[in-house]
């Protein structure tokens, strides 16, 4: 599970990138009652979601040649500098070079080796997200790729990432979580693209936010302008899972966990 216990290679952030900041603070304001602080001048337009106070998300606008609305995450890296040149060794890319955010910490946007993008975090004054795993919050992730190994071989040798196989009736499903720890402490899944057909060709990152009630929040969602790529789904043990877009085409997810088994 995800912990605010950030340890290397774990997921540390994330942000949205829209066109419509305001926009888009008030459809997830409706959805997660997120209230958006938008940053001063040095910032360049860069804000925080916040929760009752505590910081769940980044967010700023963003224009078409930065590419289209999306969250990116990013995972917790020691060396921001060293990290990015081990992803072109490994066949991935910089979109963004490493560079400094004020006194907050060292930032990067990478690829994989499939041109997934992806952000990496060299912490400073800011460790990372305020909370995670808390209804509102970011709780798991899932990575779509057109292939498993290669996906999970890129990511072992830039951060250590280890996997399991959780099997369930008719398949697997492949966890990752940090180099040393054991397997529950898994945040993400990789998924092969051709065993999701709602994904488009290029695989992503794909964010899940827990949520009190899916149903609920996949009405709210389309009330106000998102639409919906999954609809509401229990998944046995797991919980009820719906996927989302908001208005302006940012993908994420949404779960209401099922109670932990004892």
């Amino acid at each position: 599970m995800l912990t605010t216990r950030y340890v290397t290679g774990a997921p540390n952030w994330v942000d949205l990138g829209t066109p419509d900041i305001d926009g888009a603070a008030s459809f997830y304001g409706a959805l997660f009652g997120w209230r958006f602080q938008p940053g001063g001048p040095e910032t360049g337009g860069y804000g925080l979601f916040q929760l009752d106070g505590r910081t769940v998300a980044g967010g700023m606008r963003t224009t078409a040649d930065q590419g289209p609305p999306s969250w990116t995450v990013y995972f917790q890296a020691p060396d921001a500098d060293a990290t990015a040149k081990a992803a072109e060794h490994k066949h991935g890319s910089v979109l963004v070079q490493p560079m400094d955010v004020l006194d907050r910490g060292r930032m990067a946007i990478l690829a994989d080796q499939a041109g997934v993008h992806f952000g990496i975090w060299q912490p400073a004054a800011t460790k990372g997200l305020d909370v995670v795993q808390e209804q509102g919050s970011l709780c798991w992730l899932e990575l779509y790729v057109p292939d498993l190994p290669a996906a999970a071989g890129f990511y072992n040798a830039l951060f250590g990432w280890e996997t399991s196989s959780l099997t369930f009736a008719g398949g697997s499903y492949t966890t990752v979580h940090p180099q040393g720890t054991e397997p529950d402490a898994m945040f993400a899944g990789i998924v092969p693209l051709e065993d999701d057909p709602t994904k488009a060709s290029a695989g992503a990152w794909l964010p899940y936010f827990e949520v009190p009630d899916t149903d609920a929040v996949v009405a709210v969602a389309q009330e106000w302008g998102g639409t919906v790529r999954l609809p509401a789904t229990d998944l046995e043990d797991v919980g009820r899972i719906a996927e989302l877009a908001d208005p302006y085409g940012a993908r994420f997810a949404v779960i209401k966990s099922a109670p932990p088994q004892s």
